[in-house]
């Protein structure tokens, strides 16, 4: 049995790991699209790495795109295996893959119009929503907790890894020539004290683990101090500058904590009377889609919900759906906050909102979460005087704000919570994924110490032969 490594590997994105067993089958955990890697991200989206037609069964960790994004690629490429994911996972899965090809449809049209005038050839999108809708067809839903059997010698266990809603942590027990091992991939993993979600499951042992490292060597500012941060930003902004506040939050999860955060300003009677807006009609979507998985909340949000039905609805909020309503939100002359997708700010509605406020001193644009260093999120967070949107250079005039204690990622102290049901001298073998090379150079040695025997940074595109041991 080998893996080979052909996304999230010495990244934070593009989450692609291939296995092959000993007779050839295949499996790939998650098909995830390349995000905020600057020029270069049209070229490595393009291609997988591996022949799709090759590949006989997907497993999915969860819908975020970094992680699904490429599915419907891998479909127009030839593969039509089945896809497992938990039930909650599938319906994001729909919602955000159908955006995608839509996300990708208007910038695509929109970039095209620009090399069309510079004399250039143009970029083709790298699916269309006919390819999305027929992946989705794919999709075979796994209960969490439950062993369930996808192939010849190999069953699959999911496990809830608190991350977004229908998130799992992916298990796999393997045999080979009369020899059960098993494998796990972490996915991404949430935090233990997250705002809504339940927290990171136990897992049964491992053989061979693969575990994201995206925080793996720092600590998160403590959560139950958003909903006074966030405020702080609104008064600051909004009240005294008069100006608008621009936050990029991914549509699924961090858009739900934001919302979350700002009802509790609002039942406390803390909230200023300002217009909210989330512009982002997927947002949307998936606010109505988690309200249908209480079961995975955390106990103190369901305790609020008896109380209050709904906690991510307040007096003021605003939901944009149609382009010309998102237009006009760039005209408003009015103190406003604006959430919209994307997170790292490279792609959808956001990316207009920054390039039409970013010149005034009143604005203030707040990353809340993970940017890719290269993302425009990534850049304004860098502290870089001036930016290049969809071909043309602005001046950042506004100030660009940061919020820590936001991350869906779980920090190091997290990571090692998770690890805490195995036995290291178990584990033959622990490749890290899923964060930046020098965070990963820091995580592998903290693991060391712990006792992990082989700890494996793979490269992109790395094949690596599993041990017997």
């Amino acid at each position: 049995m080998k893996i080979s490594f052909h996304g999230a590997a010495q990244t934070v994105t593009g989450s692609k790991h291939l296995i092959t067993l000993n007779s050839g089958f295949k499996i790939l955990l998650d098909c995830g699209m390349f995000q905020g890697m600057g020029r270069e991200t049209q070229v490595m989206n393009s291609t997988l790495g591996f022949e799709a037609v090759g590949v006989d069964i997907l497993v999915l960790s969860h819908a975020h795109i970094d992680h699904s994004g490429l599915i419907p690629k891998l479909y127009k490429d030839g593969f039509r295996g089945k896809i497992f994911a938990t039930p909650a996972t599938k319906d994001l899965a729909a919602v955000l893959l159908e955006d995608s090809a839509v996300i990708q449809r208007d910038d695509t049209k929109f970039i095209n119009k620009r090399r069309a005038r510079q004399g250039l050839p143009p970029f083709e999108a790298l699916y269309d929503l006919e390819d999305a809708a027929e992946a989705l067809t794919l999709f075979e839903v796994a209960a969490y907790d439950k062993w369930t059997n996808i192939a010849p010698g190999v069953d699959l266990l999911f496990t809830d890894a608190g991350h977004i809603i229908g998130s799992a942590s992916v298990h796999l027990k393997i045999t080979e020539n009369g020899v059960t091992k098993q494998l796990t991939f972490s996915g991404d993993i949430g935090r233990y004290n997250d705002a809504i979600l339940r927290a990171p499951a136990v897992f049964p042992q491992a053989n061979y683990i693969i575990i994201e490292s995206t925080y793996g060597n720092k600590l998160h500012d403590e959560v139950h101090g958003t909903p006074d941060s966030l405020l702080s930003w609104i008064e600051k902004t909004c009240i005294y500058k008069k100006g608008k506040l621009i936050i990029p939050a991914f549509s699924v999860g961090r858009t739900q904590e934001l919302l979350y955060a700002l009802n509790q300003l609002s039942i406390e009677k803390r909230l200023p009377r300002i217009p909210i807006f989330v512009d982002s009609p997927l947002s949307k979507e998936a606010t109505e889609l988690l309200k249908r998985y209480p079961q995975y909340f955390n106990k103190t949000i369901r305790k609020i919900m008896e109380h209050d039905n709904d906690p991510f609805d307040f007096d003021g909020l605003t939901f944009i759906s149609s382009v010309e309503e998102s237009k006009r939100l760039n005209t408003l002359d009015q103190p406003c906050v604006i959430i919209s997708a994307s997170g790292m700010a490279d792609a959808g509605r956001v990316k207009h909102h920054i390039m039409n406020n970013i010149g005034n001193r009143d604005n203030t644009i707040l990353i809340v979460g993970y940017c890719e260093p290269r993302s425009l999120g990534g850049r304004l967070s860098s502290g870089v005087a001036e930016v290049k949107i969809y071909g043309e250079y602005y001046k950042v005039g506004a100030e660009i704000g940061q919020m820590r204690s936001m991350s869906a990622h779980g920090d190091y102290e997290d990571l090692c919570q998770y690890l805490s049901c195995q036995n290291p001298n178990l584990v033959s073998q622990l490749f890290i994924v899923h964060g930046d090379y020098e965070v990963q150079q820091d995580f592998a040695k903290r693991l060391e110490r712990k006792g992990f025997r082989e700890v494996i940074v793979p490269e992109m595109h790395q094949t690596v032969q599993l041990s017997n041991t």
